[in-house]
């Protein structure tokens, strides 16, 4: 089974950028499509980006053009940029791949 390790979250101000981080273990990274999700206290789990195993990308339209998925298969390693950060982007972020794993979940917190 692969497991995933998610880092980079942390407190920000409105406006500021965070990296978020999810390594994967095992083989064959490269074959399967990854994502990253965010679950608001009180609130379901949503898809925030996917990018495929060819490196295709969509994003949720409340951070298209603030948020970048990429993935560095050398390292097994997938990366969400979050840049013009708004409090409404406070959640746990969680990575999953599409083999059905998800990580343990990182805080990003939006706050003055």
């Amino acid at each position: 089974q692969v497991q995933l390790v998610e880092s980079g979250g942390g407190l920000v101000q409105p406006g500021g950028s965070l990296r978020l981080s999810c390594a994967a273990s095992g083989s064959m990274f490269n074959l399967h499509a990854m994502g990253w999700y965010r679950q608001a206290p009180g609130k379901q789990r949503q898809l925030v980006a996917h990018i495929t195993s060819g490196g295709s990308t969509t994003y949720a339209g409340r951070v298209k053009g603030r948020f970048t998925i990429s993935r560095d298969n050398a390292k097994n390693t997938v990366y969400l940029q979050m840049n013009s950060l708004k409090p409404e982007d406070t959640a746990v972020y969680f990575c999953w791949i599409s083999l059905g794993s998800w990580g343990q979940g990182t805080q990003v917190t939006v706050s003055s």
